[in-house]
This record gives C-alpha cells, structure tokens and sequence, in this order.
C-alpha cells in the first residue's frame, strides 16, 4: 500500500506514519508550552518538522515535501497552525531562498526567522526597477573581504521591524543585466542603512523605501557565487508568489468570508421582505441582484481555493513553478472584486474607517478595500503574471527584449 500524489510518484504509508509519529511526539513533549508560541516552534524546527524538505539541522528530514501536509494537519488540529503574518518574508520568501543557495553557516539564521525571534524583509524593487527588477542600479563593490552598497531600495514591506534583509545589488555593470547581479544578507540595522517608511491611504505604513550609503557587507554573507543573485532572486519570487497567491484557506474565509460576513450584516433579507439593514437597497429587487453577484464571487473563490489545493500538492514535489503566478494573478483580481462588492453594500458604514493596523483586512472590510489595489502590485504586477502565464504556461511567444544580451552600463537609462 502506498500513498499516491497527482504526479503519479509515491511515498510509502511507513514513511507517512513515521512523520505522524514525530508529530505526535511533537505535541506530546510541548503541551505544557501552549502558552509559550515561540518555544513550541523552537521544537518543531528542531524535530526538522518546520520544512520537511530542508536538510537535517535546517528544519527539516530532507524527505519529499508533499510530507509537511500531514504536520500542518497534525497541528492545526491542536491549535498550532503557523503564524505567517509574524515573519512572511522570512519564512514564505526568504527563507527558502537561503536554505536552496546559502552556505551552512548561513542557514543557521533559519531557526531564528521560523520562530520568529528575527524579522526578514527582502530588498529588490527600486524607484527604476519594479516590474523588471533585473534592471536595478544599486551597487555592491568589493573592498577586500567586504562589500560596500550604495543605492536604493523601495516597498520592502517590515523594514523597519527587519533585523535582517536579502538584498540583490548590481556587482558587474559589464555584462547583461540578469549575469551581473550578486544577493546579500544585510544587517538592516548596520551603519549607512536608513529606512523611511511610506504612508498609505489606508493609513498603514508597512511599506518603506531603504537608502544604503557606504554599507559594509562581508563577504561572508554573500548568497552564493558572485553574479549568481539573479537566481536567488528568481527562487526568492516564485516563493513569493505562492505564498501571496497559493494559500490554501477554509472554505468561507479570507476576502469572501468577509463579504458574507457584510451581506448578513447590511442586505440578509433585503428586497425579500425583512431582514437587513434599513434604507440599503429597499424593495425594488435590487436586494436579489446583490444576492446573484455574491453567489458568483462565492463560486469564482472556491474554485480558485481548489486550484490553490491541486497547485500546492504539484508545489510539494518541489520548486515552485508558474502556477504560483497564475494563482497569484487570479486572487488579486478577485480580492479587488469582492472589495468592492463589500463597501457597495455597507453603503454609507463604508465611509467611515477608524484606523490602521498591520493584518487588519483580514477583518476589517474598509481596510480591505484600501489595501486591495496593492494586492495587484505587490509580488509582481498582473501584467508580469500575464506574461508568465501567456509564456510559460500557454507556451505564446515572449516579448521583444531587445536588452537580454546587452551589458547592463550600455542600457539608456531614463532621466
């Protein structure tokens, strides 16, 4: 007996009852720590139960990652479902970067970003270089067994709570764009580094731009070979977008959740002879118009939570592929919808907002539709997901990029 994933490969019932186990062992050993979140996630690296792909002694058992569905299960069961919100970038993007590419002593600071103790944020896009990041001008120079970075980089989400950040920087100007880029673990908190934050409409300044003058870097935290950043970076953005776009939620939560949440605060019953809240819709039979749209959000999300459970058992059989861009795309355009279903039918609730706090629209639906417009930025725009997927999975062919062999310091740059 064996059981079988969707690629076909399988993996013996001993080695999911193995796993099983050393969850089981897991809860077990650290029940008398259900207060204590971060001790609890200490163990669960250690048992090599928090990525059971990474290498032994990287939080993980180095098994196929299709495992970890039976330890997120196992846990979330109990209570124990991982807090992403604490450390997004250093957990979902980050850190898989720096367990496929960094050196042993490296990878040591994964403990430490899945507990939680230190915040990661990740510094690529600058003012010059957003949709195509590989054109940016920041600049790491080598000073012997140091590196010293100047440039730019702009909305790094956590900055100014990040101890630490994975930078890409430009360290060849000689040779096309994509060759001459090299990524670094800084110190957000060295000297020359200055975090300013960016205030949005919705009142939240989780975004900042970060200046580097004259930042020291040794060559030590260099992530692997000099003009090899831009496959970091590219490992970095597909985990990126599948944590932005490929989380797998209940049935009824997230943006639609809130949306029926609405719909039975402000319209239940409206145009249909009770119910509701008075003077929203009235009794022309708009109230059924309403009713029809959520119905066809409500489906438009769960088949897009289906695809996110067929896309994440593909994902367990390793690096992330397109599909996270496409996933990614479909969420954003939808999350915007159902924003706007929801402040259309709050009505006149809808004008007021009290306040900002980091996750809030989760539950707040003014704050999501705020924050809904980023949700098609950040990660990557649409337009950069379309062509993934017009490239990559339709197999269409690309766009003119009369600059791919181009040595970087020949490209016009704009005023």
């Amino acid at each position: 007996m064996a059981t079988i994933d969707v690629s076909g490969d399988t993996v013996s019932d001993d080695l999911v009852a193995d796993v099983q186990a050393r969850v089981a062992r897991l809860i077990a050993d650290n029940a008398a720590a259900d207060a204590d979140e971060r001790t609890f996630l200490g163990a669960q690296f250690d048992a090599g139960l928090a990525r059971i792909q990474n290498r032994i002694g990287d939080g993980g058992l180095g098994l196929p990652a299709r495992l970890q569905e039976h330890v997120d299960e196992a846990l979330e069961a109990v209570g124990r479902r991982y807090p992403w919100l604490r450390n997004p970038m250093g957990i979902g993007m980050v850190g898989p970067a720096i367990a496929a590419h960094g050196t042993a002593e490296q990878r040591q600071l994964l403990r430490a970003a899945f507990t939680a103790e230190e915040i990661w944020c990740q510094l690529f896009s600058e003012p010059g270089a957003g949709s195509d990041v590989a054109t940016l001008a920041t600049t790491a120079v080598r000073d012997g067994d140091e590196w010293i970075i100047n440039g730019q980089k702009v909305w790094t989400s956590l900055a100014h709570r990040a101890k630490r950040g994975l930078l890409i920087a430009r360290t060849d100007p000689d040779v096309p764009k994509h060759v001459g880029i090299t990524a670094f673990i800084v110190d957000m908190h060295a000297p020359g580094v200055e975090i300013r934050p960016l205030r949005q409409m919705s009142g939240g300044a989780e975004f900042n731009e970060v200046f580097f003058t004259d930042v020291r870097v040794p060559d030590a935290n260099r992530v692997d070979a000099e003009g090899k950043g831009w496959t970091v970076a590219v490992t970095t953005l597909m985990n990126e977008r599948v944590s932005i776009g490929g989380v797998v939620e209940p049935r009824n939560s997230g943006p639609i959740g809130l949306a029926l949440k609405v719909w039975e605060t402000y319209l239940a019953g409206v145009g249909a002879g009770g119910g509701g809240v008075a003077g929203q819709v009235g009794g022309d039979g708009r109230g059924d118009a309403r009713r029809d749209e959520l119905m066809k959000l409500w489906v438009e999300a769960e088949v897009l939570r289906l695809g996110n459970i067929r896309a994440q058992a593909r994902r367990e059989l390793g690096t992330p592929g397109p599909e996270g861009s496409v996933l990614k795309l479909g969420g954003a355009l939808l999350s915007q919808r159902i924003a706007h279903f929801t402040v259309s039918a709050m009505g006149p609730a809808a004008l007021l907002h009290d306040g900002y706090a980091l996750g809030r629209q989760d539950g707040d639906p003014v704050s999501s539709f705020l924050g809904a417009q980023a949700s098609t930025i950040a990660g990557g725009t649409s337009e950069v997901m379309r062509n993934i997927l017009g490239e990559r999975v339709l197999g269409l062919p690309g766009e003119p990029r009369v600059d791919r062999d181009v040595a970087w310091s020949a490209i016009p740059k704009g005023v």
